[in-house]
């Protein structure tokens, strides 16, 4: 029976096996990416300007490796000679070791533990990189239709949500140590899994695949400027989360709750997405959950001291809506590459610039929210009203205007009647 048929059915067997990678990708981005700044504010008592500076530079410094690592993964994955494993395995072993060097810092004082930090992360961050933008040109590189590709997708970040649960349940029980024996375990099973997936064939030629700048698809600009935005419009509650948490709600013993409240309904809402990718197409699909995140999003400005259920309500509805972040712009830039003629060739470039921009927005997340938080008066574990007022319009108010100018371009770019490109690639299949 083949895994993958021509009415775009996807078997359990080939979905695990090439999904399983996101499994510890996202079990290590959760720690790295949100915890990060709380667990170094207050283990080391890192002002929140500096933290923010440091990871605007080392964000920066590994968003513009993406494009390069792109052009690196067509190259292996297109000749025939080569297998990509060999150079998986070693950047999850350097993934691994940096993550270890993040939160177990050897060095006391100020500038050395700033200086360890910046070096540890761009270890991680490299290696994060490399297996990320491989993972998803593999993907890519399968082809089928907007429906087969979303499934895929799916197949990824589902798995990926399920390694941000337990992430999150292992930091917060057992502690760093347990968490980086844990992952070292879950790279080597997943890239176990990976090496017995599904594989689109590779010429047979020993000539490297041709330059490509995505710059030059229009397709390709008009889904950035939305993935962008609403990029951004995520990063900022991601990056202010456990301020918010700590703070403003007073609830720190439930940031376990929160987190799994969130994901667990992401993961479970992945196959609605998937049917209303069916039956409106991708473009639709996104839209209707970008208005869901807002709606949702919006009631946290109204939480103060002790509202648990009131927040655990608004992770169950922003986390469902986020299922179609997950699910769906990734399987449309996919379809962009196909319909460019470039499939198998140069997925790599694309999703290297994809995940350049994605960075680019975690980066401007934390190097403008956290210096601009201190400076309106905001300090953690202080409750001076006028700085938990900033913390509650950067956490609620900002990712909510956000996410409406994103709508309003996704409908302006790709769902308003009159563009040939759009209905073609935003259609269910």
């Amino acid at each position: 029976m083949p895994e993958i048929d021509a009415r775009d059915e996807l078997s359990v067997s080939a979905g695990l096996r090439f999904g399983a990678l996101g499994f510890p990708l996202a079990f290590v981005a959760l720690p790295l990416y949100v915890s990060l700044p709380a667990y170094y504010s207050r283990e080391f008592g890192m002002p929140l300007a500096t933290l923010g500076a440091l990871l605007l530079i080392v964000r920066l410094l590994d968003a513009f490796t993406d494009p390069w690592i792109g052009r690196l993964s067509d190259r292996w994955l297109s000749h025939p000679d080569q297998q990509p494993m060999p150079l998986m395995l070693a950047a999850a072993a350097l993934l691994a070791g940096g993550f270890a060097a993040v939160f177990h810092p050897p060095v006391h004082g100020p500038d050395a533990l700033l200086a360890w930090c910046a070096a540890s992360l761009v270890l991680s961050y490299l290696a994060y990189s490399l297996l990320s933008v491989m993972h998803q040109a593999w993907g890519a590189r399968l082809g089928g239709s907007a429906l087969l590709q979303t499934r895929l997708v799916a197949w990824r970040e589902g798995l990926g949500l399920a390694g941000v649960l337990c992430a999150s349940v292992l930091a917060s029980s057992a502690g760093m140590t347990v968490t980086t024996l844990a992952l070292c375990g879950a790279l080597l099973l997943a890239l176990l899994l990976l090496h017995q997936a599904p594989r689109a064939a590779v010429l047979a030629t020993s000539a490297p695949p041709p330059p490509v700048l995505p710059w030059a698809e229009p397709a390709f600009v008009r889904l950035l400027a939305v993935f962008l935005v609403n990029g951004i419009a995520a990063a900022v509650p991601a990056t202010l989360l456990l301020f918010f948490v700590r703070d403003r709600l007073q609830s720190p013993q439930a940031e376990a709750l929160y987190l799994l409240s969130y994901f667990a309904a992401a993961a479970l809402s992945l196959p609605a997405w998937l049917r209303l990718v069916k039956a409106w197409g991708q473009a639709r699909a996104w839209l209707a959950g970008m208005l869901l995140a807002v709606l949702c999003f919006a009631g946290a400005v109204l939480l103060g001291k002790g509202d648990v259920f009131g927040f655990v309500l608004v992770c169950v509805g922003s986390g469902a809506a986020v299922g179609a972040d997950l699910a769906i712009p990734g399987a449309m830039l996919a379809r962009v590459v196909q319909q460019a003629g470039l499939g198998g060739r140069a997925e790599g470039a694309f999703f290297g610039w994809w995940n350049f921009a994605g960075k680019l927005n975690l980066a401007l997340a934390a190097g403008l929210s956290l210096p601009l938080l201190q400076w309106l008066g905001y300090r953690p574990g202080q409750q001076d009203p006028a700085g938990l007022q900033a913390l509650t319009l950067a956490y609620c108010v900002l990712p909510c205007a956000l996410k409406l100018c994103a709508a309003a371009l996704l409908y302006r770019l790709w769902i308003r009647p009159g563009k040939a490109i759009a209905l073609t690639l935003t259609e269910a299949p």
